[in-house]
């Protein structure tokens, strides 16, 4: 039977420039391959309104709004798959990702906020199984306390997703990566992608 995948792109960079980019086409490429019939949508947040709205004094009793909040929530009850896909702007995940994430992490819609002890939220997005693809520039662990891709499995799990093998290409600013271009930096870790691509 075949599935619904949605596809979440956020990098601010331009597409021909862009290792997350470069990575998301190649994990779908692979991902395809494996499963020709599945549907693939495509939500490039820079071409969404929403995701350039940050929560905000002045905007919260609007913020949460049919076009905004409900519509990407809907999106995400009638898809099976996520693959989302960040490079990593100062530290975490870009202000788009961010900004969705804000919009759709709502109590009651995509979880429950019935809180009676620690950790006592319920997902309501269990259907869901979601690839993330991250990138960065440093090296892995050179900035600790800068985990978007822990971050992003996080935020997922506590949705009720089952969250794939994550998969993180760093070092892009740091050669020999930073001389190659994005595809041929990529083709690096082919391996990889396919090995996880079978999983998901």
């Amino acid at each position: 039977m075949s599935k619904k995948v949605l596809v979440i792109t956020g990098t601010v960079s331009p597409a021909e420039k862009s290792f997350s980019i470069s990575l998301t086409n190649r994990f779908i490429k692979e991902y395809k391959t494996l499963n020709p019939d599945d549907e693939i949508i495509n939500l490039d947040l820079n071409n969404e309104q929403m995701a350039h709205k940050t929560l905000s004094r002045e905007n919260f009793g609007t913020y949460f709004n049919e076009q905004d909040a409900l519509k990407y929530i809907n999106q995400l009850k009638e898809v099976d798959k996520v693959i989302i896909s960040s490079p990593m702007n100062n530290f975490n995940v870009s202000g788009l990702i961010k900004n969705y994430l804000d919009h759709v992490l709502l109590a009651d819609q995509t979880f429950s906020y019935k809180y009676v002890k620690q950790g006592d939220a319920k997902g309501l997005l269990e259907h869901l199984t979601v690839q993330i693809l991250t990138t960065q520039g440093a090296p892995f662990g050179w900035y600790p306390w800068g985990n978007h891709t822990e971050f992003l499995k996080g935020t997922w799990e506590f949705v009720g997703a089952k969250v794939n093998e994550p998969i993180l290409f760093a070092g892009t600013k740091i050669a020999p990566v930073s001389t190659m271009n994005p595809d041929e930096a990529i083709d690096s870790i082919a391996d990889k992608i396919i090995s996880v691509a079978k999983k998901f």
